[in-house]
């Protein structure tokens, strides 16, 4: 099973930008997909993006879609999330997630692994 650890959240203003990278370790990246969810206070998780184990295939929730870019270096065994034009609706713990041999997926039951989650905070 892959290990994975998430860092980059943080305080920002409205408006500002965070890249949030996950760090795998104990398998190669290369026999998962990845995904990004986050969760609010008192709301369920919610799916963000998703990438194919190459790259070549990304998905976005409508909400962050044309704000947010999912993208993997599988050199590095890292995902990244750039969110740009950040807003206060954006506040959630930020959770990273592997999908063993999978494509990227909506569905949260669908991953096998997940990160303990960093904090994204937007102020108004």
């Amino acid at each position: 099973q892959v290990q994975l650890v998430e860092s980059g959240g943080g305080l920002v203003q409205a408006g500002g930008s965070l890249r949030l990278s996950c760090a795998a370790s104990g398998r190669t990246l290369r026999l998962y997909a990845m995904g990004w969810f986050r969760q609010a206070p008192g709301k369920e998780r919610e799916f963000v993006a998703a990438i194919n184990w190459s790259g070549t295939s990304t998905y976005y929730a409508d909400s962050v879609k044309g704000r947010f870019t999912i993208s993997r270096d599988n050199a590095k065994n890292t995902v990244y999330l750039q969110m740009t034009s950040l807003k206060p609706e954006d506040t959630a713990v930020y959770y990273c997630a592997a999908e063993h041999l999978g494509g990227g997926s909506y569905y949260p039951t669908r991953y096998d692994s997940w990160g303990q989650g960093t904090q994204v905070t937007v102020s108004s």
